[in-house]
């Protein structure tokens, strides 16, 4: 996220039924959904007319204010859940980047965040997916959030979100989890990264990153290059491995879901890092918690030549366009960025909105979106 302090918002009664039921809802009910099921089958799923096209939501940097907590995301919630959808992603920050004294929702790192988040997660019927973001972890370490351990608040997601091989949500998909002790715990000891999770439906790759807004914890109150470099590789190595899966399967194209706007040209100073975008390189004087992803990154999108879809929260700014160029100046015809909508707690819910994908292998780009604006939610121009 960029950074911005939360502002106190309305004292409009907050929906406790509403949350403290979704949060009790079973995380793995028996009519679970296997994310691969649909491939079994082949060709002969392929070929029945309609079967084979789905859509899915996608969401986050909410909530930022006791208003969206209590009001906007139930709202999205409930127009999500109105619409028939295979599964969702929040692509991280649960809260503002500070809390906010004397709100009534949960804005610090405490674990009641976390439990909102829950709620509101299994309060969706479909599968809901999650992957962290910098206000929940790397910035807890700020004074304004408790002054936690940022390493300890991951280490207590990682329990709480990402102890099951199952997605979240009324009906939990199965996810292949990155295992292998990569990343570093609070006690700077090798530990599983498994917040990075992948799942395959309908000749579609999914895979969630790591990958923290700002500097990718090389800066702030407390950096640390320890656990970002550990952290790094180990989201390296599960990108490679997961255009590694869609090439053997034959899948039609990736969409990758991570926190941070990392940057990609000089464009736009006041919503990510300037870079040159032939190298790669930041080139803004701060840290590049970035650089050795991109490179990495863009080596496979070049190779995969199929559509690949990196989705993100961080700066706030709901766009889809291709800004990636390859090192000799060239715009990848087969990459699109799309940022959610997120924050803007200065206006209430004006932006508490979700992006709404149409996908089908089937078709040559594969994916097409729509931004949802939920009319609950509606700021500045009612409803008609």
């Amino acid at each position: 996220m960029r950074k911005q302090n939360g502002r106190s918002a309305h004292g409009n009664p907050f929906r406790l039924g509403f949350l403290l039921v979704a949060a009790c809802l079973a995380i793995l009910p028996v009519g679970y959904v296997h994310a691969d099921d649909d491939d079994r089958n082949g060709d002969r799923d392929r070929d029945r007319d309609g079967e084979r096209a789905y859509a899915i939501g996608l969401w986050g940097d909410l909530p930022y204010s006791d208003l969206q907590a209590q009001v906007g995301v139930p709202n999205l919630i409930a127009d999500m859940n109105a619409q028939r959808l295979a599964f969702t992603v929040h692509d991280g920050d649960l809260k503002a980047g500070s809390g906010t004294p004397g709100s009534a929702t949960p804005t610090t790192c405490s674990n009641a965040l976390y439990q909102q988040a829950l709620g509101y997660f299994n309060a969706l019927k479909s599968a809901a997916m999650f992957t962290p973001g910098d206000n929940d972890w790397t910035d807890c370490d700020r004074p304004a959030n408790g002054s936690f351990s940022s390493r300890e608040r991951l280490d207590y997601q990682r329990q709480f979100f990402f102890s099951a091989d199952f997605s979240l949500g009324q009906r939990p998909m199965k996810q292949e989890v990155q295992r292998d002790k990569l990343c570093l715990d609070h006690n700077n000891q090798l530990t599983a990264c498994v917040e990075n999770r992948r799942w395959t439906l309908k000749g579609v790759v999914y895979a969630t990153l790591n990958i923290q807004g700002s500097c990718n914890n090389l800066c702030d109150t407390m950096p640390d290059p320890a656990e970002w470099a550990a952290r790094n590789q180990a989201n390296i190595a599960w990108m490679q491995q997961t255009f590694a899966k869609a090439k053997a399967s034959n899948a039609a194209a990736i969409m990758f879901i991570g926190q941070a706007d990392p940057g990609w040209d000089q464009s736009d100073a006041t919503r990510a890092p300037l870079r040159d975008p032939k190298t790669l390189a930041e080139t803004d004087g701060q840290p590049d918690g970035f650089q050795a992803f991109l490179t990495a990154f863009r080596d496979q999108i070049i190779a995969f030549r199929k559509p690949v879809v990196y989705v993100h929260g961080d700066s706030h700014y709901f766009r889809i366009d291709r800004p990636l160029l390859d090192a000799q100046g060239r715009r990848l015809e087969n990459f699109l960025r799309v940022e959610t909508f997120g924050d803007n707690q200065a206006n209430g819910n004006n932006d508490v909105h979700w992006v709404k994908v149409l996908v089908d292998d089937r078709t040559r780009e594969v994916f097409a979106f729509q931004p949802q604006i939920v009319p609950a939610n509606r700021t500045a121009v009612p409803a008609p």
